[in-house]
């Protein structure tokens, strides 16, 4: 798999270049990123795609010196169970006090 990236959206792509994985991340303001949606072909479901990508962003985004706000469910679980990963976001008790409260399904269920 191989890992593609931009400003606003980063994507894994299969061995054939076809896109099995995004993860939305556009800059809300200088130096500061919303993880606004997190989507896996359910082909893949289960093999812990999702988690690689957002380590994979969370990574790039800690040595560009790059915060992140969360908005996608999937996102808040994430930094919830990585809390080695709390030093990027832009407001760490805020993000984790969303993850206790947040109750609803995680996305990246949708495909298309």
């Amino acid at each position: 798999m191989n890992i593609h990236n931009n400003r606003q959206c980063t994507w894994l792509e299969d061995e054939n270049g076809v896109r099995i994985a995004l993860l939305d991340h556009p800059e809300v303001r200088p130096g500061v990123v919303n993880f606004v949606h997190t989507e896996v072909d359910p082909a893949l479901n289960g093999q812990g795609i999702a988690g690689k990508l957002t380590r994979a962003v969370a990574e790039r985004l800690r040595a560009e010196g790059v915060k992140a706000e969360l908005s996608c469910s999937y996102s808040v679980r994430w930094f919830a169970r990585h809390p080695e990963f709390s030093d990027i976001l832009a407001d760490p008790e805020a993000e984790a006090r969303r993850a206790q409260e947040y109750g609803g399904p995680a996305c990246g269920l949708r495909w298309g």
